[in-house]
């Protein structure tokens, strides 16, 4: 199916190009979410009239999205919680669990889909997580799980 994109997506393209994906993801993702449109001879005339527009929206957004990320470059969070014996995690740390974190310590609000830990966090230790800020900029964070002291 071919759409016309209103964002720079990384690995799709860029503001006003015209491409060609899988109708489902079209249907369901890109159009809901206002990043496409149908590749009809009026949308393309349409996305032309306001490229301008939504490139300077685009700037906006990649500027507020490096400045997070100077905000938390090479920064370590916290995580306490409960472990076996041989330091593994009940359950493991998940990206809602990382979203919670930054919105409490950094009043960043981060949708979970961005935050990509780069492996599981089931054990004690530090972990790299990267955070998709942008199409263009990523932050990379550490996570260090702490085991949670069990009080009697």
């Amino acid at each position: 199916m071919k759409i016309v994109l209103l964002e720079n997506l990384r690995k799709l393209g860029n503001i006003g190009e015209i491409i060609n994906v899988n109708r489902g993801y079209a249907r369901n993702f890109l159009i809901p979410q206002k990043k496409a449109l149908f590749a009809s001879d009026k949308n393309i005339k349409e996305v032309e009239k306001i490229k301008a527009e939504l490139n300077k929206k685009d700037l906006q957004k990649r500027k507020a999205a490096k400045e997070i990320s100077e905000k938390l470059k090479n920064k370590i969070f916290e995580v306490r919680k409960l472990v076996t014996e041989n330091k593994e995690l009940y359950g493991s740390v998940k990206p809602t669990e990382i979203s919670k974190l930054l919105k409490e310590k950094e009043n960043i609000d981060l949708s979970s889909s961005l935050i990509q830990p780069l492996t599981e966090i089931k054990t004690v230790g530090e972990f790299k997580v990267t955070l998709n800020l942008h199409s263009e900029i990523e932050a990379l964070i550490k996570i260090k799980v702490i085991p949670e002291e069990l009080t009697k």
